[in-house]
């Protein structure tokens, strides 16, 4: 079995549900002829034809107009933003139309489309090219918003999002896009949505995050192993709905929490999780919850975004700081 990079999963995950599901079409700024900016759909046009791997205008919200209209119609389209900074003129119909669509026609529509976008820093991309604004989204009701961490994840759940009827965010890690590659066996299994996936059981604290920085929460678990310090860490995958159950029942052994993400840590998802370790495990936790965040910036340019992102030595200060209050 071939080991692949995050990227080709992407590209081998949306081959294989294209290849299987006629109704699947793929469209965005320049998907076709250039296989994407990242490359992410290289061959498909070519493969499946260009009526069903559509370049469209530089035009993002026609592109979101155009996805819902196709889903609503009994088509299963894939469309891209090519970075997550491009994907705000697009919120106006996934905020107001897709994401209603099931309720406001009281399940008579529903709308099976997936947005794919490149998402996060590390790259060292100019402005609106960097962002991390999952949280964004998360807020809004009817949407589902998948962040993958690893090939393997990103070619299971991006089969499980194409195959869901109602609207999926899917937001792709860049910074991790080629660094690593595993094998994904091209046999069309989706991995569930809804689900935390803990990757490393350990008993002293819990370490929470997604996309990119699951990485380091990994790396910052082998640090501190090293140390006589066992952390459990666990890949929420799919921000929205949260599987928070996984969490709870991690944070009851531990005692302890660290939150990891790049987003801006105001209001970011941490926020969220965070709060709900606080009213529903207060009694479980040994030591204040710590977030390992972005800052309150806007991502800086590349001379500066290194110190921006989370760290693995922030995040091993963050578990040791838990152990230290208790």
């Amino acid at each position: 079995m071939a080991q692949i990079t995050l990227i080709e999963a992407v590209t081998q995950a949306l081959a294989y549900e294209m290849a299987h599901d006629p109704s699947v079409v793929v469209l965005g700024e320049d998907v076709g002829v250039n296989g994407g900016v990242f490359r992410a759909t290289q061959g498909l046009q070519e493969k499946f034809g260009e009526w069903r791997v559509i370049d469209t205008p530089l035009d993002e919200m026609t592109i979101a107009g155009v996805t819902v209209g196709m889903a609503v119609q009994g088509m299963k389209p894939v469309a891209e933003a090519q970075f997550e900074g491009f994907i705000y003129p697009m919120m106006e119909h996934i905020a107001c139309h897709a994401a209603r669509m099931r309720n406001r026609t009281r399940g008579r529509l529903t709308v099976p489309a997936v947005w794919r976008a490149p998402w996060g820093g590390g790259i060292r991309a100019p402005e609106h090219h960097s962002e991390a604004n999952e949280h964004l989204f998360t807020n809004i009701p009817g949407l589902r918003v998948v962040l993958p961490s690893s090939p393997a994840r990103a070619y299971g759940l991006l089969l499980a999002a194409i195959r869901d009827p109602d609207p999926v965010i899917f937001f792709e890690p860049k910074r991790i896009y080629r660094q690593y590659k595993e094998e994904v066996p091209d046999d069309g299994e989706a991995l569930p949505l809804d689900v935390c996936f803990v990757l490393r059981d350990g008993t002293d604290v819990t370490i929470v995050s997604w996309g990119a920085q699951v990485k380091e929460a990994l790396e910052a678990a082998d640090a501190l192993a090293a140390e006589g310090i066992s952390a459990e860490v666990i890949d929420v995958a799919t921000l929205t709905p949260l599987d928070f159950d996984t969490i709870a029942e991690s944070v009851q052994k531990t005692g302890r929490c660290v939150i990891v993400h790049e987003a801006p840590k105001t209001a970011g998802f941490g926020a969220e999780i965070a709060a709900r370790v606080a009213e529903e495990c207060l009694y479980d936790l040994l030591a204040p919850v710590e977030r390992v965040t972005g800052f309150d910036t806007h991502i800086p340019l590349f001379r500066l975004e290194m110190k921006y992102l989370p760290s693995v030595e922030r995040v091993v200060d963050a578990a040791k700081r838990t152990l230290a209050a208790s």
